[in-house]
């Protein structure tokens, strides 16, 4: 049984660590706003305690960006409980729009959002020459050996 909570500031340190390990930093940028993670409002997926998902957001201006979705054991439904959780919790806020940036060599990513009612809103063409300015961390090669290149913002009308 996968539960869903808030995370806590108890939880700040080992957000950083997983962060860093799987992004190389905990540093993220998105349409060149740059979050400093860990210190972000998120959800946390547990499985007997034990942490199995996480997802970061940003409310501003009526809209919810989800900042980082991860999912620590792919295909067992953890991400599509935390994106639903999300949902909820940002039309409660009273938000009108649930969005994210993903780039454009991560196939897997869109084709997930978009199983689960999310669409194209926009593509930053060459969005990602600014990011690494930013994060020098992001890679110039991502999945599949597709160079990256630009942002695809993905939105789902609340």
């Amino acid at each position: 049984m996968i539960e869903i909570r808030a995370l806590t500031e108890a939880d700040r340190p080992w957000v950083t660590e997983q962060l860093t390990q799987r992004w190389g930093s905990p540093v993220m940028v998105t349409r060149g706003q740059v979050f400093d993670a860990p210190m972000l409002r998120g959800l946390l997926a547990c499985e007997d305690t034990t942490p199995c998902g996480l997802l970061l957001y940003h409310i501003e201006d009526g809209a919810c960006e989800i900042v980082t979705l991860d999912s620590w054991r792919e295909g067992q439904g953890i991400g599509t409980a935390l994106l639903n959780a999300a949902r909820e919790l940002a039309q409660q806020r009273g938000c009108t729009r649930l969005f994210l940036i993903t780039t454009n060599d991560n196939l897997p990513a869109q084709a997930f959002y978009q199983k689960r009612g999310f669409r194209q809103a926009a593509v930053y063409p060459n969005a990602m020459e600014m990011a690494r300015i930013l994060k020098p961390e992001i890679p110039a090669i991502g999945l599949n050996g597709i160079p990256i290149t630009d942002e695809i913002e993905l939105e789902m009308v609340l």
